[in-house]
């Protein structure tokens, strides 16, 4: 496999433990979770941390929606039994995800977004489902699948431009459910008893990229600068049960907020 993916199974682990303390503050990706501080969830400027306005927050797979008011606060008035992806889009704004659960979304959530940047690109922001549309109640967040798949794989065009010597270009998957893959089955992210399935496999402009192991949010691919050009192809291609041989048994998986991102590779935040 080329390139890189940045999987903080730390973030994984603080999660575990979190849950066994009622003050305990969850970093998650770009998310604060404070149940001490904040009464209502709330969305802010990741920089300013100032109220976000009127950003749609969704839930695509319970076709949840609802909006941040003036203060920034909105609530989660609908059922969640289990994984789910939330949606956060706000005009001027990176597009930002989380997965959340029924223990998540019990306690109150600050988000920070970001403002976007020269050079980004939303490649996706809606919930695409990939698979063959046959799992098991044991698969991998199988009870939040609602979307029809669109197959067995995603693909999608978009123009970039030059990067400059100090930049570095990584494609970033918001939030990914349904993975039955080997490390998953490990973790505990499924209920599988024996089987597992290969990674989804990540192509940009035809060359694989990476590999998704693991159900989570934010994980980033590095682009290899030559691969790079002013019209490109992403192509994400979901797994198959690596145990079935009579058929083609393609693992069903829900992805959200695909995008293309341009970092200075001297900063701190990219390491």
């Amino acid at each position: 496999m080329t390139g890189k993916i940045k999987i903080s199974l730390f973030v994984f682990l603080i999660i575990i433990l979190c849950s066994q303390y009622a003050f305990c503050e969850v970093i998650l990706g770009r998310v604060k979770q404070n149940d001490t501080l904040n009464k209502k969830n709330k969305i802010v400027d990741s920089y300013t941390q100032k109220p976000v306005t009127g950003a749609a927050v969704t839930i695509p797979s319970l076709g949840y929606r609802t909006t941040s008011d003036n203060n920034g606060t909105f609530e989660l008035n609908t059922e969640i039994t289990d994984k789910a992806i939330m949606s956060v889009q706000k005009e001027g704004y990176r597009p930002f995800s989380l997965t959340i659960d029924k223990n998540i979304a019990s306690k109150p959530l600050k988000l920070g977004i970001e403002k976007s940047k020269t050079g980004d690109v939303t490649i996706e922001s809606e919930l695409c489902h990939l698979g063959d549309d046959v799992y098991s109640e044991t698969s991998a967040n199988s009870m939040e699948f609602r979307g029809k798949s669109l197959g067995s794989y995603f693909s999608k065009s978009f123009k970039a431009g030059t990067l400059r010597p100090n930049e570095e270009a990584v494609l970033i998957i918001g939030s990914v459910i349904g993975l039955d893959t080997k490390m998953a089955k490990e973790l505990g992210q499924n209920q599988i008893a024996y089987v597992y399935s290969s990674p989804a496999e990540i192509f940009f402009n035809g060359q694989k990229v990476g590999e998704l192991n693991i159900n989570g949010d934010n994980q980033e691919i590095g682009i290899p600068r030559q691969l790079i050009r002013e019209n490109n192809e992403v192509t994400i291609k979901t797994g198959r049960n690596l145990f079935q041989h009579a058929y083609i048994d393609y693992d069903d998986i829900e992805i959200a907020n695909i995008r293309f991102e341009i970092k200075d590779k001297n900063t701190f935040a990219y390491k």
